[in-house]
């Protein structure tokens, strides 16, 4: 059975209501530039940098959590998954079924803990390494488009100021 379209089934009075709704403001507008809390808008610029994270890395195959796990996994080999999920700020379920995939794909490879046999730790292979530095190169232009307008003491003192923010309000 077919549906009819909203805008046919909605009565006059909801149409106009509708019309005469409050615009939302763009990113930079209002609440939403400026004006707003720094925690809604640091949210806001990492929605913005993650979608565009997304998009540029699509055609690769990889997602924003799967570079964050691919990233910490180069820079910490033999992290467990437990590690990862700590470090990509992702919980532990999701590391694992990206941790899976990864491995189905070539991307990386678990070896038992020397001391602690249960403890599994993970570790980029040359396929993975080879699809990090194509990520890389993609995730590097956005980096700089980030920084653009930018001088090097600005960037200094921006990413300084994140790490702090980071530090300060960590919880034990």
């Amino acid at each position: 059975m077919s549906r009819k379209p909203a805008a046919i089934t909605r009565s006059k009075n909801a149409r106009k209501a509708a019309d005469d709704a409050v615009r939302i403001p763009a990113p930079g507008e209002g609440k939403r530039g400026e004006q707003g809390y720094l925690g809604y808008l640091l949210r806001q610029a990492h929605a913005a940098a993650r979608l565009t994270m997304e998009r540029t890395l699509a055609d690769l195959g990889v997602t924003s959590p799967q570079f964050a796990v691919l990233t910490m996994l180069n820079a910490y080999p033999g992290l467990s998954g437990a590690d990862v999920a700590r470090l990509t700020f992702l919980t532990p379920q999701t590391v694992g079924v990206i941790i899976r995939n990864l491995e189905r794909d070539g991307a990386i490879v678990m070896t038992p803990h020397p001391i602690h046999g249960r403890i599994q730790q993970w570790t980029l292979t040359s396929r993975g390494a080879t699809l990090l530095k194509a990520c890389r190169e993609r995730v590097i232009a956005l980096e700089k488009r980030l920084a653009k307008g930018l001088d090097e003491k600005a960037e200094i003192s921006i990413r300084r100021w994140l790490a702090g923010i980071a530090a300060d309000l960590h919880e034990n």
